[in-house]
C-alpha cells in the first residue's frame, strides 16, 4: 500500500486528489496539508511514501517544504503537482530533491502512474 500526503492550499484540489487516490486499491491518503509548514510537520509525523506537493502555497512554499522534507532523511519521496508549467519551477523542485514534476492538467491516470513510479524510486517529469 502506497501512503500519500496531499499538500495543496486549495481545498477543492485536495478533495479531488483524495477522491482519486482513495479509489485505488493500492493507495491510501494519510493526511492533507494546506501549506508548506504543515506538509513538513505532517511528513515527519506520518512518514508517507509520497507527498503530492503544490508549489505556490501561503507561508512556506512547496520548494522549501520539499527541501526540508528531503533534508530530514526519511524515505518519503516528493511529487510536485502544480498549475504552473514553468521550467524554473521544475528545475527548482528537482534541485530541492523532488522525484517528479507534473502539471495539474495531467490526466488522472498520469497522476496515479506518477505516484506509483515515484514510490518505487523512479523519476517522473511532465513531458511539456
Amino acid at each position: 500500500m502506497t501512503t500519500v500526503l496531499i499538500a495543496d492550499d486549495q481545498p477543492l484540489q485536495r478533495f479531488g486528489s483524495r477522491m482519486l487516490l482513495e479509489s485505488q486499491d493500492d493507495m491510501t491518503v494519510v493526511g492533507e496539508a494546506a501549506n508548506g509548514s504543515e506538509a513538513v510537520r505532517m511528513a515527519a509525523e506520518l512518514h508517507p511514501d509520497v507527498v503530492l506537493m503544490d508549489i505556490r502555497m501561503p507561508g512556506l512554499d512547496g520548494i522549501e517544504a520539499t527541501r526540508r522534507i528531503i533534508a530530514a532523511g526519511d524515505r518519503t519521496r516528493i511529487l510536485i503537482v502544480t498549475t504552473f508549467d514553468l521550467d524554473e519551477y521544475a528545475y527548482a523542485g528537482l534541485r530541492a530533491g523532488a522525484s517528479g514534476f507534473l502539471v495539474k492538467d495531467a490526466q488522472p491516470e498520469e497522476l496515479l502512474s506518477g505516484i506509483r513510479a515515484v514510490a518505487t524510486g523512479d523519476a517522473v517529469v511532465a513531458p511539456a
